[in-house]
């Protein structure tokens, strides 16, 4: 355990030095500013106008929101797949990893510090980005979306499996063709979730049903999908209001699976990196 806590904090200091916290926090800080100066200015044209009822404004809102909620969707999902896209296959090409392997830590407590330590950078991003976007919301119009407390955690989990898979890749790969692998999977994911709602929507059996595989091979895009529907009012989400409204709602049990997923991942990259040879 001491061995597994010393890499997370050098993986926490390694993603400082190399000033990953400094570009995630001003260009973080960047996007929340251009989303408050966007809905201030939505919310003061719904004020505005008098013929809007107290319902259509939330429910603007909440379109708004979501909006937000899916660009920042996007950045957490391009963050877990890069920031430790070369957390082992550069250290292992570059020779610097046989400085760890030497002293006296397993190997399993190298994946697992590493692991460990970019959860923690992820849950801070997480918490920096879809916070800022709900705080902001409820700072200038008093609205919050419903079940934000079971809506972020889903988006958190959505980026822990894509920074899984980095880290496992990172294990076999080289660094170029660990992030081509990350963000093919991830694309994959999300045109089967596309594929599924298509086929929802047209009574399409075979579309849904190999959207429903991809999604199983890579729960990502579900598991967004599921955050998307939990964070809208009812009338947004039965009636598929917006684009953010599935059509296709995945099952909670989809939840259980990427944990599993995540725990699999894991420890096939905890038994590659004992098998490679350094």
């Amino acid at each position: 355990m001491p061995g597994l806590l010393t890499i997370a904090h050098l993986t926490f200091h390694e993603a400082r030095r190399r000033k990953i916290l400094l570009a995630a926090l001003v260009l973080g800080s960047a996007f929340l500013l251009i989303f408050a100066l966007g809905f201030y200015f939505v919310y003061s044209k719904m004020q505005a106008s008098p013929s809007r009822i107290q319902t259509q404004i939330q429910i603007g809102l909440n379109f708004v929101i979501m909006a937000g909620l899916y660009a920042v969707n996007f950045l957490i999902v391009m963050t877990a797949v890069l920031m430790p896209v070369d957390t082992l296959a550069g250290e292992i090409g570059s020779g610097v990893v046989q400085t760890l392997v030497t002293k006296p830590i397993r190997r399993w407590e190298i994946v697992a510090g590493k692991w460990l330590g970019y959860v923690g950078i992820l849950a801070l991003y997480v918490t920096m980005m879809a916070g800022g976007v709900l705080l902001i919301a409820r700072l200038f119009s008093g609205f919050t979306p419903p079940n934000v407390l079971k809506g972020v955690p889903l988006m958190f989990l959505e980026g822990t499996l894509l920074m899984t898979i980095s880290i496992a890749g990172g294990t076999r790969l080289s660094t170029l063709a660990n992030g081509v692998m990350g963000f093919g999977l991830y694309g994959m994911a999300f045109i089967g979730g596309w594929m599924e709602q298509i086929g929802t929507i047209f009574g399409n059996t075979v579309t849904r049903n190999i959207g429903i595989v991809t999604s199983l091979l890579v729960p990502s895009e579900s598991l967004w999908q599921l955050a998307a529907y939990n964070m809208q009012p009812p009338l947004m989400r039965d009636i598929n209001l917006t684009p953010f409204s599935p059509a296709s709602v995945p099952s909670e049990k989809m939840v259980y699976w990427a944990i599993g997923y995540i725990l699999v991942t894991f420890l096939f990259a905890v038994w590659q990196f004992r098998k490679r040879d350094l």
